[in-house]
């Protein structure tokens, strides 16, 4: 299966923005198990500032409509009670990201950030060194899961994959 990574204008504009924003979501939710809301209005804020400088504004206009379509399905997502109002939000604060990516490349990456943080999560909270760095931190007793380290990896990786060989 090929796969068409973003393109490495769009990382480059986007990354140096993108990842302390998906670090602070990271760290926030797992200690908090709650995603600020500067954390999604600066991620939802890099679109309209950023967009345009990558994309024709075909796209860019469509990248609103998409963040929209995110957020109107994340708070069904929410109200059925699959995941967190802050997760919702800031998957669609991102979600601009992704307008001109490869939908099975999104979805694969998606799948396995979502098992991914998962699986270190839950492993690292088993480590008792671990625990005792951050004793503090909610995720590690929460029956639910901190979906925005999932969420923040993805917008990450997604941008870094621009950098892998293209074939």
């Amino acid at each position: 299966m090929d796969f068409t990574y973003p393109p490495v204008r769009e990382a480059l504009v986007f990354l140096p923005f993108v990842l302390p924003i998906a670090l602070w979501v990271a760290w926030s939710d797992m200690a908090r198990m709650k995603i600020p809301n500067k954390a999604v209005l600066a991620m939802a804020a890099l679109w309209p500032l950023l967009g345009w400088l990558v994309f024709p504004w075909q796209l860019w206009l469509m990248g609103f409509a998409i963040m929209a379509v995110v957020l109107v399905a994340g708070f069904v997502g929410n109200a059925a009670g699959l995941f967190g109002a802050g997760d919702a939000k800031f998957a669609a604060a991102m979600s601009g990201l992704f307008t001109a990516g490869d939908p099975m490349f999104i979805a694969a990456l998606y799948a396995v950030c979502s098992i991914g943080a998962f699986v270190v999560h839950r492993a690292l909270r088993a480590v008792p060194a671990v625990r005792n760095l951050t004793p503090e931190w909610k995720s590690w007793t929460h029956n639910k899961f901190p979906m925005g380290l999932a969420l923040a990896a993805m917008a990450v990786l997604y941008l870094l994959a621009a950098f892998l060989p293209q074939g």
